[in-house]
């Protein structure tokens, strides 16, 4: 069990939120962690949102108003989840209130923001990482322990990508996530994207260029009063890149679906060189494939996966982990990061890397616009 504590605040109680809290409250999970956070605040805009966290034995404030949790002295890192057009005014202040901060995607309404936000993470020094769990899944850990390790000869392609179905159903009620002025013109990119690129940047595979499909299937949408109100943003976008790694060149797809038939929350990655290959998704959460070419034989490997993910816990190798583990795994990392000793290890999203996320995605609506490849700058 981890001996520091560290006061934490929440500003945004929703989904999220709640799983944070969760998190902090089985903290113990960890073996010999030195660090632990403590839920020592609340805020939301929804008073019966507070409700729920009333039953956390630790929380001591509960409030509306972000700046009341932002003045708390004792407060040492805040947790944000708030729609994506109010990223920058609260993430500065934050950051100017002396606090550490754990963002959310997509770290800004979109790269002007996201540059705004890094110059002021750059003159504050504070400790900032940006949300994004699924790389901490076993499967994805493998994927990194493996492209590094491996001769894969030339690489011929990668394929990553997040999607779901939530909007498959034209009948559910708008939400801010589904307006631009809310969410920003880049749509479910800022949504979801920061899902699909973490992993892909983090082995070093940057696009240089890239066309972009984007869709707006559902266009309207019946708000809380039944009356029809126009859905503008992008529900799903794929991206065709290129990278050039090591000096060879090669497409990556990039896909971020809302509305994909099947799909309740799948996270996966492809990759495929001349002598090696690996591939996983979420699907099939506990099966990671890989593929190896030797002397004109070609055969894929099956290997069934346990709980392993990034910082070791009291859960057996053999149980099988879930989105609450892999959230878990992120905000471990980001509290041994933060105290110095998460090591060589797998850590956050970077605000650097969030700021080459919001670069292509920029890049991706001047594909759409001029209906032609893109250079990402």
């Amino acid at each position: 069990m981890g001996n520091k504590l560290v006061n934490v605040g929440i500003i945004g109680g929703g989904l999220m939120g709640k799983e944070s809290a969760s998190a902090f409250a089985r903290w113990f999970v960890f073996s010999n962690l030195a660090v632990k956070p403590v839920l020592v605040s609340v805020c939301d805009v929804n008073e019966s949102v507070l409700d729920w966290y009333r039953d956390v034995d630790t929380v001591q404030e509960f409030t509306t108003d972000y700046r009341v949790l932002l003045k708390n002295p004792s407060i040492d890192v805040v947790y944000i989840a708030v729609p994506h057009h109010l990223h920058e005014m609260i993430y500065i202040e934050a950051l100017e209130s002396g606090k550490d901060l754990l963002a959310e995607k997509p770290f800004g309404m979109d790269l002007d923001s996201c540059k705004r936000i890094l110059e002021k993470v750059n003159t504050t020094g504070r400790f900032v990482r940006c949300s994004s769990e699924f790389p901490f899944l076993p499967g994805a850990q493998k994927i990194m322990n493996y492209v590094q390790s491996t001769d894969l000869g030339k690489i011929l392609e990668i394929k990553s990508g997040f999607l779901h179905s939530s909007d498959l159903n034209e009948s559910k009620p708008i939400n801010w996530k589904r307006m631009v002025k809310f969410c920003g013109e880049i749509g479910v990119m800022g949504d979801l994207g920061m899902h699909a690129v973490h992993l892909p940047f983090r082995l070093g595979f940057v696009p240089l260029t890239v066309s972009a499909i984007l869709q707006n299937i559902v266009k309207e949408r019946k708000n809380a009063e039944n009356v029809l109100e126009p859905c503008d943003t992008w529900d799903n976008a794929t991206l065709q890149t290129t990278v050039d790694h090591s000096g060879e060149v090669f497409p990556m797809t990039i896909e971020m679906k809302r509305i994909a038939p099947s799909e309740t929350n799948t996270w996966y990655f492809e990759l495929l060189g001349t002598r090696g290959g690996i591939k996983y998704s979420t699907k099939e959460p506990k099966t990671l494939w890989t593929f190896e070419y030797n002397d004109g034989v070609q055969y894929w490997k099956k290997q069934d996966l346990g709980f392993e993910s990034v910082l070791p816990t009291i859960t057996g190798a053999i149980f099988e982990p879930g989105f609450p583990d892999c959230f878990m795994q992120m905000l471990g990392c980001y509290f041994a990061e933060r105290e110095g000793v998460l090591n060589e290890r797998f850590y956050c999203a970077t605000p650097e890397e969030a700021l080459t996320a919001h670069k292509l995605f920029d890049s991706s609506l001047k594909s759409h616009k001029q209906k032609s490849v893109a250079a990402i700058n």
